[in-house]
């Protein structure tokens, strides 16, 4: 219900019929300015949750997950950290899911090609990652993800259906990009903050108290912190016998149009 297909029309009927009221004084002109901070803030609000599917269908976790499954991803690869991360994984026979930007391909081609051969799962994550993606058309969200796609079917005789908005970032211009596009748009439920955060006991901390089967988790292979948090986050995985897998997995969804 609470969708924006669902919201605006509500909205703009509410806005209408306060227009009318307070035209012939029946109610003060300032519920209309209470209707559009409403629509702003739900707008908004729906803009930058990605769990909330408010304006497309998010994969944001698995409700009721089989076993001990978890899916850990990670953005804006590939990167020379990323060989590490590979490393890392590999040693503790986990498999991740990697949504990678067309340019840092372009960069690492050798480490995009090894993320395949290891048995990872590889998604858009559009060609450039631009500051203002949020601000974008249609038109121009479809040209950063059809760019991605065409350098990875470059490496890899398949099309990625697997899409991750930068920033996590939706809006209509990104619902209609996806719908033409034909990608499922996958967000997370659990967000590192590795970035942000500067002390990796807290970072840690965060992670793995609320960390339950069915999560997909959000780290950015960019940095080596992420290696030292990820290492300590398997490990926690390990002592309760949980493992991760990809996203294809842990959603029964197809990674790849073949």
């Amino acid at each position: 219900m609470w969708k924006h297909k669902n919201i605006v029309p509500v909205l703009l009927s509410l806005g209408i019929l306060c227009a009318i009221l307070a035209l012939f004084s029946v109610i003060s002109w300032s519920w209309c300015f209470v209707i559009v901070l409403v629509w702003m803030g739900l707008s908004t609000w729906g803009s930058l949750d990605i769990r909330l599917s408010y304006f497309t269908e998010i994969f944001y976790r698995k409700r009721y997950a089989d076993g001990q499954t978890l899916a850990l991803t990670f953005d804006d690869g590939p990167t020379p950290v990323t060989h590490d991360l590979l490393d890392l994984l590999r040693e503790y026979d986990a498999k991740a899911t990697f949504f990678c930007i067309g340019k840092q391909i372009n960069k690492h081609t050798d480490i995009f090609k090894r993320i395949i051969e290891e048995g990872h799962v590889v998604g858009n994550h559009t060609m450039n990652h631009s500051r203002a993606f949020g601000f974008l058309n249609e038109d121009q969200v479809v040209q950063e993800i059809d760019s991605c796609d065409a350098i990875i079917q470059d490496i890899i005789p398949h099309k990625t259906r697997f899409f991750r908005p930068p920033f996590g970032v939706t809006n209509p211009a990104v619902a209609k990009a996806v719908k033409q596009t034909k990608h499922q748009v996958i967000g997370w439920n659990h967000r590192s903050l590795v970035m942000l955060l500067k002390n990796e006991d807290k970072i840690v901390e965060r992670i793995t108290r609320r960390l339950k089967s069915g999560d997909i988790v959000l780290f950015h292979d960019t940095s080596v912190k992420t290696l030292r948090v990820v290492r300590r986050v398997l490990e926690y995985m390990k002592q309760r016998d949980m493992r991760s897998v990809t996203v294809e997995q842990l959603l029964n969804l197809e990674a790849y149009a073949y």
